[in-house]
């Protein structure tokens, strides 16, 4: 009997958890494995890609903690061995649906970003009430999966979970179809350019992505030669980065297609890749960068890029917010580019199917191993 797993997430965007997790339903369906994906909201480019097999149970809620009750009705229905929700606020409902239901479903928790980092400049307020419901919760749960050591560190810090209890696993974002369509033809605004070097920057436009300092540092760079500049990507921070591509004189080097259902093709093409974020746990656009053998320039935020780039040595690491530094290490990286076979083989571990192997140990648990300690599927 081939193993159930339940997945709950909430497609609420256009960002990278949404994309990883149809990336790991793809690689657990692959090993043979039941997958049932409980969606909370289904909205976004995503939602559409949820790969076939994958069994969507739609609980129609705008909100986690609405949704225990649905969640609880699904768990005493179909009972599945373990779930993992994605995300703080999915895992607490499941937790609490767990106990409504009085079923045995192990609950873990998989965590993109460092909590602290995401919470700092925040109402305290609003800290502390979420740093108390978090250590109420997460505890509670059979394991947190976090995506790189730091946010396991952060994750023991801020709540209090055993070390023991936290796994660090891999995104399994590098698969076949990456590849497959890095080769699609662009179906966006792309530079119309005489050999200039081509510059994309991809994820949300909002306070996290900090593509201020971007075009900040694209500016200085255009003073000491000719390049192009594209971000992909949809947000709150369209208009105030418009303005600002303005002031700064690049408006007519800078552009900003909106989001796109395949920003492979664009980033295959591009000669650098730059992540200027002010945290994150382990992004998934700079992975996918990097399989593709594109060079890439990275903030080194908390936490995940220092850790893909091994402290720098596989391309630079600049300061968050560091506008003449981000300059400066792009115009380095496209005087000299890096191998891209060195690039490739730093996310070599982010393979799709490696990675979920990583997953079905971790979930597995030790009643459902085999004797190898992996879940068989």
């Amino acid at each position: 009997m081939s193993p159930h797993i339940a997945i709950l997430l909430s497609y609420s965007g256009d960002g990278g958890v949404e994309r990883m997790v149809n990336q790991l339903v793809a690689g657990l369906l692959a090993a043979g494995c039941r997958v049932d994906l409980l969606v909370l909201k289904a909205r976004g480019g995503h939602f559409a890609g949820v790969p076939e097999g994958a069994r969507v149970v739609r609980l129609d809620s705008g909100h986690a903690r609405l949704a225990v009750s649905g969640i609880a009705r699904y768990l005493r229905a179909e009972r599945p061995p373990v779930l993992l929700a994605a995300k703080d606020r999915a895992g607490r409902a499941a937790l609490r649906a767990r106990a409504r239901a009085g079923v045995e479903t192990r609950v873990f928790i998989r965590l993109g970003n460092t909590l602290s980092a995401s919470l700092a400049g925040r109402n305290p307020l609003r800290r502390w009430l979420r740093y108390a419901a978090v250590r109420r919760a997460w505890p509670r749960a059979d394991g947190i999966i976090a995506v790189s050591r730091g946010v396991a560190e952060d994750v023991v810090a801020t709540a209090g979970v055993a070390r023991e209890r936290v796994h660090v696993l891999p995104n399994p974002v590098v698969t076949p179809a990456l590849f497959e369509r890095a080769e699609e033809p662009i179906a966006h605004p792309w530079p119309q350019v005489g050999g200039e070097p081509v510059i994309l920057g991809v994820g949300r436009l909002d306070r996290q992505k900090d593509f201020a300092t971007l075009l900040r540092a694209f500016a200085r760079l255009l003073e000491r030669r000719p390049a192009e500049l594209v971000i992909l990507g949809e947000g709150e921070e369209r208009p105030a980065l418009e303005r600002l591509a303005s002031s700064l004189g690049i408006a007519g080097h800078v552009l900003l297609p909106g989001f796109v259902t395949n920003p492979y093709a664009a980033m295959a093409r591009a000669d650098l890749f730059v992540l200027s974020s002010a945290w994150e746990g382990s992004p998934n656009v700079l992975t996918e960068a990097l399989a593709l053998g594109v060079p890439v320039v990275a903030t080194d935020c908390r936490s995940g890029p220092r850790e893909i780039l091994d402290g720098g040595r596989v391309a630079p690491l600049v300061p968050v917010g560091d506008v003449a530094a981000m300059a400066a290490a792009m115009q380095r990286t496209l005087q000299a580019p890096p191998s891209s076979a060195t690039l490739r083989a730093a996310v070599a571990e982010h393979d799709r199917d490696r990675a979920t192997a990583r997953y079905l140990e971790v979930l597995g648990g030790e009643d459902r191993t085999s004797a190898t300690g992996a879940m068989p599927c």
